[in-house]
């Protein structure tokens, strides 16, 4: 089955199809200018482009607890306003049963770890702060 998400809401409609429950997790990232940056990357990062990213906070939701992207975004910035990029993956739960927090804390771990190692993040679903989808090749 082929899965089409071209927004927030998608993202929702096509976990909440899902055979199992699922639970979504979130890593919200800032964008930064690496130590050993040059004078191209200063012009490019403050154009909107390139620099490196940084998760600086991280949640695990059910459905039930998600409602709009601008919820999200309002949630987050109660927390932390400089982020610029959130990460989502969803986890699969079993037998019917949504999986927990601690069931989430892994996936997270790894997550994080996708991105301060420099990993493949075109496996999750990205947005920026306005909800549009982001890819990352």
């Amino acid at each position: 089955m082929q899965i089409n998400i071209t927004s927030y809401e998608s993202l929702l409609s096509s976990a909440k199809q899902q055979p199992e429950p699922q639970r979504l997790l979130f890593v919200f990232l800032r964008a930064s200018l690496p130590d050993d940056h040059g004078k191209a990357e200063v012009s490019r990062f403050h154009a909107g482009e390139g620099g490196a990213l940084q998760p600086i906070m991280c949640v695990d939701k059910t459905l039930g607890e998600l409602s709009t992207f601008s919820d999200l975004v309002a949630e987050a910035e109660r927390i932390e306003k400089d982020w610029q990029v959130v990460l989502v993956a969803g986890l699969a739960g079993r037998n019917g049963i949504a999986p927990s927090s601690d069931d989430a804390e892994q996936p997270l771990k790894m997550m994080l770890h996708a991105v301060e190692n420099g990993g493949d993040l075109s496996k999750y679903m990205a947005f920026d702060r306005a909800g549009a989808p982001l890819q990352f090749g």
